[in-house]
């Protein structure tokens, strides 16, 4: 495993990050989950990542249950605040500095840690003032709750609005957690330039495009059973990752992969780390088996020509405009 900075700071992350989003305390079952865990420990994964909404606040529980016996020191814990949670009562949401400073409490004691290395703003909230979130975070981080602070699929916009805001507090931002994959590009355009200039890097979510990269999926096939795309309500969110001629060209892109002796969920996570700007790429894991093969992606340098054959394969079907980097427009409750 190899390690990289984690924006202008001195804090490294390991370039693969494990992530719990849709496994514990969802589809797969706590002995399972650490195991997993533990297998990502062995291979070297030093970051995990999770977030106080992924199955209502339980998936911090079963990580935390997981890494309990590791030296504390010795592993990064990202975790995020702004989705619904609890009861989902009014203030139960957003980047409030009620919601900011209930939900970091919460989530260390279902961490079972005195500390988050990395706390995250899951979302921008249009709702709460920027000053009165950045601020809440401020305090946050010079009360040693949190040592870093980032954001998720912020707009290059909010990117800046932010970093300002956090200078002038006396602390950073260092990091957003936006989707990126070969298939999904919309940050590369705007965020990607006002995420250096700010001094942040990215932590990338979907770096296999929700499995589709992997190709597992094939068309006019039914998913395999297990998989996310198994799942009605998960596949709903794959939306035209899911078309026919996308698996097709993704099927195309296996010679590719197999010349640099890689699987494609191997081929896809070097590529996302092909991005300088990339500092970990985000992977998720039903078994132990999956950790293991998904590492073997770091360290690969893909040939230039290779990464233009995969352009030229994926062409019609990448996503890039800056726009589809969002944030809901007002709070759900």
């Amino acid at each position: 495993m190899k390690h990289r900075y984690l924006g202008q700071s001195g804090f490294k992350v390991s370039e693969l990050t494990y992530g719990n989003w849709l496994t514990h305390a969802s589809q797969v079952d706590d002995e399972v989950a650490i195991r997993t865990v533990k297998a990502a420990l062995e291979v070297g994964i030093t970051s995990f990542d999770t977030a106080d909404a992924y199955a209502n606040q339980a998936a911090e529980s079963v990580l935390g249950e997981a890494l309990k016996s590791e030296r504390r020191e010795g592993i990064e814990i990202f975790t995020k605040v702004y989705w619904p949670v609890a009861d989902k009562r009014p203030n139960d949401h957003g980047l409030s500095r009620k919601h900011i400073m209930d939900s970091i409490h919460g989530s260390l004691k279902r961490i079972g840690t005195e500390y988050i290395d990395l706390y995250q703003a899951h979302r921008f909230d249009y709702e709460t003032p920027l000053e009165e979130t950045m601020q809440a975070f401020a305090d946050i981080v010079r009360a040693g709750k949190a040592l870093y602070i980032g954001v998720s699929e912020w707009t290059a916009e909010q990117i800046e609005a932010g970093a300002k805001l956090a200078k002038e507090l006396n602390f950073q931002l260092i990091s957003n957690q936006p989707q990126y994959s070969m298939l999904w590009r919309v940050i590369e355009k705007k965020v990607i330039p006002t995420s250096v200039a700010s001094g942040m890097t990215q932590i990338a979510w979907s770096p296999l495009a929700q499995g589709v990269l992997t190709g597992k999926y094939t068309p006019d096939a039914k998913a395999p059973p297990g998989s996310r795309a198994s799942d009605p309500e998960v596949a709903a969110r794959m939306g035209d990752f899911m078309k026919d001629d996308v698996l097709l060209a993704v099927q195309q892109l296996a010679p590719l992969a197999k010349e640099l002796d890689l699987t494609l969920a191997q081929f896809g996570l070097a590529w996302v780390l092909q991005n300088l700007n990339i500092s970990s790429a985000i992977i998720g894991a039903s078994k132990p088996e999956q950790v293991v093969d998904n590492v073997k992606a770091v360290g690969v340098e893909i040939p230039i020509e290779t990464m233009k054959k995969i352009d030229q394969v994926l062409n019609s079907f990448i996503v890039s405009d800056p726009d589809e980097t969002k944030s809901p427009p007002s709070r759900l409750v």
